[in-house]
């Protein structure tokens, strides 16, 4: 198989789990932030919460099933274009994953169900709970998932047994170091992306002077949710940075493009990047930050990546296994500046809001609603760091991406899935889309308010 067999199979594995993960992000916050709305309504009968919970619960019902439709896609392409991927770590992950499917979809599956059926048909109880179960299911579910993507990063619990991986340890994988940093880093990231999506959708209300009591409950919620969850993702971040510089040192050295070795090392905050002379240029950094933020010590010693990519021949054999520099570098940088910028603007917010101002802020209510789309760009560059960062790993130190791929599959049966779901993805982009902006018009009207 050439180079563009193999090309193919990582953008379309890779474009398809980005499209699949903005749909989850949210669903993993909205769905909780729903539920508190539903509780309050139940515990304190106010009909306003009410309302806001069949809102909100419209907007993530939407979101909700566009995930399920992409996250299909990605099961098939276990087997239809990482065939060789599928034999070897088959009988590790088909566990993890079955029980997601089992367990968690099963749970949300039905009780989706009651939730959007039943607020006529059963008592307000049965139907908090139903929510609740949804909620909780929609986050035990990114448990597994994570679990098998963290044994890809950093495997456990597994045995090799004639060229295949079998599972050794099903507690292994589940209390897999990996998988604590990645899914709290995860989860946060979700809170954080359903706070600011509330925020914007009310900071479009407070603009249109449209629903103002919904807008102003609404921002409330939303605003705590982000600011909150926003410091949170960034802390989580910085110890999840801390740990990957003891498993994948490779990666925390590419994403500062750390060249050499280096006592007291600077924290690069941008250079012009040279990775075929493996040199930087135009450097602006900070003496000796790198150490503190990786190890909390200003003189401890870093490993560049020209000394790691000698350790990792000397183990593996000869070959590059120094990732794509400028890519992970960037996307880094861009990263922890959206989450730094959606806590400022979640602190003004706050501010302005604690004061009764916020209508009046029409300038920071429009940021606000430019905020939206740059989280996902956000979500974008954390799956570019922890998926091409590990590179040229596919499960780290046991498969290479270029052994996993489908051997057998021709390189016309490729381009045509590629373009035939890329196709798809547009045009149910599109409904998403479309149907978010027809209910967010529409309003709570429809709710009878």
């Amino acid at each position: 198989m050439d180079n563009t067999a193999l090309l193919l199979a990582r953008l379309q594995f890779g474009i398809t789990l980005t499209y699949h993960f903005w749909f989850v992000a949210l669903t993993l916050g909205l769905s909780v932030l729903v539920a508190i709305m539903e509780t309050i309504y139940v515990l304190r009968n106010k009909t306003i919460y009410k309302i806001m919970a069949q809102f909100w619960g419209k907007l993530f019902l939407i979101n909700y099933i566009a995930g399920v439709v992409s996250g299909i896609v990605q099961e098939f392409q276990f087997g239809m274009n990482w065939s060789e991927y599928s034999r070897f770590v088959g009988g590790v992950l088909g566990v993890p994953l079955a029980f997601e499917a089992l367990t968690a979809f099963c749970i949300e599956a039905t009780f989706i169900g009651i939730w959007t059926y039943g607020w006529t048909t059963v008592s307000r109880y049965v139907h908090l709970l139903a929510i609740w179960l949804v909620a909780l299911a929609s986050n035990y579910s990114a448990f597994w998932i994570l679990a098998a993507n963290s044994f890809m990063q950093n495997p456990v619990g597994y045995s090799v047994q004639n060229g295949k991986l079998e599972l050794g340890s099903l507690a292994a994988i589940a209390f897999n170091p990996y998988l604590m940093y990645q899914y709290a880093h995860t989860v946060f990231a979700g809170f954080l992306t359903a706070g600011v999506f509330m925020m914007a959708v009310s900071a479009y209300y407070l603009l249109e002077q449209r629903h103002d009591r919904l807008a102003k409950k609404s921002f409330k919620i939303g605003v705590l949710c982000a600011g909150l969850t926003g410091v949170l993702v960034l802390f989580s971040g910085h110890i999840y940075t801390q740990y990957l510089l003891k498993e994948q040192p490779m990666k925390v050295a590419a994403m500062e493009a750390l060249w050499d070795t280096a006592d007291s090392a600077p924290l690069i905050v941008s250079a012009i990047i040279h990775e075929e002379k493996q040199k930087n240029s135009a450097e602006i950094a900070l003496s000796g930050m790198l150490s503190v933020l990786a190890t909390n010590h200003y003189h401890s010693r870093i490993v560049g990546m020209k000394e790691l990519q000698q350790q990792l021949t000397e183990t593996y054999g000869t070959r590059n296994y120094i990732p794509p520099v400028a890519l992970l570098f960037w996307s880094f940088r861009i990263k922890v500046a959206i989450v730094m910028v959606s806590i400022v603007l979640t602190a003004v917010s706050l501010w302005f809001f604690k004061r009764r101002q916020l209508k009046e802020q029409s300038f920071l209510l429009r940021c606000i609603l430019l905020l939206l789309p740059l989280i996902y760009l956000g979500h974008l560059a954390g799956w570019l760091i922890s998926e091409v960062g590990r590179q040229p790993w596919l499960v780290y130190g046991l498969q290479l991406t270029e052994d996993g791929v489908s051997k057998v599959v021709p390189i016309g049966q490729l381009w045509f899935t590629f373009l035939s779901l890329n196709f798809l993805y547009v045009l149910m982009a599109i409904l998403v889309v479309a149907l978010m902006r027809k209910s967010i018009i529409a309003g709570p009207d429809e709710f009878g308010s």
